[in-house]
């Protein structure tokens, strides 16, 4: 089975992208987990729910990856986790990083911010986040030699390109 991650700043069309490319192929797809458990907490998210968010997505990849057969894709994954961990508090703990490294995709694909920001009161934080943040997933994806693809301009660019580089994975 090959696990293909749509990965990137905040509001850079990454759950558009992975529905289209579901459509496309007739492939299920996981939901970002950060977001789920971030609508069902009563409180502002804080270091304290970095390895909760980190568990959650954990389990559901799992419980995923035993209903798919031959491409399952995410809307994130752990290396999300680990950019906003750092991000937003400093830093991210270890286990979280080595699960990260060890279930990383087969592909990412990397989502530019070159779209309209859009606001999510409570998910997202600005467009200069997004700014700041997404040269943090280009380095790590290139500090960990993981394999991906830059995807930018309109939707339909964007899923050829995706197409086009999960495609070549066959």
């Amino acid at each position: 089975m090959r696990r293909i991650v749509a990965t990137g700043a905040e509001s850079t069309g990454k759950t558009t992208l992975v529905q289209a490319l579901a459509a496309h192929y007739g492939a299920p797809w996981v939901a970002e987990y950060a977001r789920t458990y971030a609508e069902t907490v009563d409180h502002a998210l804080t270091a304290a729910d970095v390895e909760p968010i980190a568990r959650g997505h954990i389990a559901q990849a799992e419980a995923a990856a035993q209903e798919a057969s031959a491409l399952l894709l995410f809307d994130t994954d752990l290396l999300s986790t680990v950019i906003y961990s750092r991000h937003l508090y400093g830093a991210c703990p270890a286990w979280i990083e080595t699960a990260a490294r060890e279930r990383a995709a087969d592909l990412y694909l990397l989502c530019a911010p070159d779209i309209p920001w859009k606001p999510d009161p409570g998910q997202r934080e600005s467009p200069e986040a997004r700014a700041a943040l997404q040269p943090q997933f280009e380095a790590l994806l290139r500090e960990w030699q993981l394999p991906h693809a830059n995807v930018s301009g309109s939707l339909d660019e964007r899923v050829l390109v995706a197409i086009r580089a999960v495609d070549g994975l066959r």
